[in-house]
């Protein structure tokens, strides 16, 4: 009978799947489904808590510089202008064409209803669902993607194409998908995921090391000691850059506008890599860079379709508004929202700013949500789609209130 493992070797095996794997960018399902309409959505789930705080900066808000002592914001550190109150972090600096037209946008200071346990797992699924959190997450069996086409008569699905080894559960349910990968699958279970994540968290030697150790070595999980380690490790490590190239953002983009400019209408896909606890200012910029390459490359390949589209890009929760002692920030509740494309009424930041200073955080530590990031979503398919009020707060996200809410599509 082989031996339980002990912690240690649990971690040491398991080091280079980092932080927690739902903050990684090889778990980067991409899915697809045709719909009866001209406008087009796409849906990009930002894996791993991005900093709203960072990249869309409240520079006119005192309390973030007081707040962010290295971290650098506004002007001194680069960042864009966008109305005198707010900044863009300089990691999309080759967006701000798209701001100028009206092509980008943002909505702050927005949450799901999940609150304090802080679990990506959890935040994510939540997110993906687009439920409030009285369930739990155990009951979750559809996203919203999927029953907005359930709702709609006519729908007929294309296809749903994934990469990587999770489901994007934003679109699972009845209406039929299926999986896509350009080149190779990565096999990890989510209890193990699960498992590492609540290891790692309560470790912050091993948590801030284990991204930057997945990149350097691939997966650790085989006896150093077995014959032919020498050859395993050396497929496994081929294996990850495989898998690594087939993540890129600019593969995934330019996938789905080429399905998109034939039946497809509504797309969703996932970018890792925004779980920032240590050197956040190195991490954020890779991470944008990634986002910001995936927009221009549907906008690209879209063409004059561009015009026709809306792109959501949003996240499980955001981070706490004071960096920690190692240069980054820890899990959060409100963040931002990003919007672009040709269908939406770019050119602003949509939402109610909470403050950042004494008594305005959430808990003392976090950006305040004064907005839920279902709505948003909402809005945007009622724009885009005619969809109304009733089924969008009933059969696609049950109990949302939508409120008033900003007109966000042109």
């Amino acid at each position: 009978m082989a031996e339980p493992l002990s912690r240690r070797a649990l971690l040491t095996r398991s080091l280079a799947l980092g932080c927690s794997a739902a903050a990684m960018p090889l778990i980067t399902p991409v899915t697809l489904a045709a719909a009866p309409w001209e406008h087009r959505l796409v849906v990009i789930i930002l894996r791993g808590a991005m900093d709203g705080l960072d990249v869309v900066q409240p520079y006119g808000d005192p309390e973030l510089a007081a707040n962010r002592t290295t971290l650098k914001v506004g002007e001194v550190g680069g960042a864009h202008d966008l109305d005198g109150f707010f900044a863009l972090h300089p990691g999309l600096s080759d967006l701000m064409p798209l701001w100028d037209k009206g092509e980008l946008g943002f909505a702050h200071a927005v949450a799901t209803p999940y609150r304090d346990k802080r679990s990506h797992f959890d935040g994510q699924d939540l997110l993906e669902a687009g439920t409030g959190f009285d369930a739990g997450v155990a009951s979750i069996r559809d996203g919203w993607l999927n029953r907005m086409l359930q709702s709609v008569p006519g729908i007929t699905a294309e296809t749903a194409f994934a990469v990587g080894r999770d489901r994007m559960l934003v679109l699972s349910g009845k209406a039929a998908h299926s999986n896509w990968a350009p080149d190779q699958r990565v096999d990890l279970a989510p209890q193990s995921r699960r498992l590492l994540e609540m290891v790692y968290h309560d470790d912050p030697l091993f948590r801030d090391a284990a991204a930057e150790a997945m990149e350097l070595a691939g997966t650790l999980d085989v006896d150093a000691s077995a014959p032919g380690y020498g050859a395993a490790l050396k497929g496994m490590r081929s294996e990850m850059k495989n898998a690594r190239r087939a993540g890129q953002p600019d593969k995934l983009a330019a996938f789905v506008a080429n399905r998109m400019n034939a039946e497809t209408r509504i797309a969703a896909f996932s970018l890792g890599g925004w779980d920032t606890h240590s050197a956040q200012t190195r991490g954020l910029e890779r991470a944008l860079g990634k986002l910001q390459q995936a927009i221009l490359t549907l906008r690209d390949g879209l063409g004059a379709n561009w015009q026709r589209t809306a792109v959501l890009a949003m996240t499980e929760f955001g981070r706490t508004a004071r960096q920690n002692g190692s240069a980054g920030t820890d899990h959060g509740t409100g963040s931002a929202l990003l919007m672009s494309g040709g269908a939406i009424r770019g050119g602003r930041v949509f939402g109610r700013w909470p403050g950042l200073g004494e008594g305005n955080l959430y808990k003392d530590r976090d950006l305040m949500p004064t907005g839920d990031v279902r709505a948003v979503a909402a809005q945007a398919m009622r724009g885009l789609f005619g969809l109304s009020r009733s089924t969008l707060e009933s059969a696609i996200f049950p109990g949302l209130d939508m409120g008033e809410g900003p007109r966000i599509i042109a």
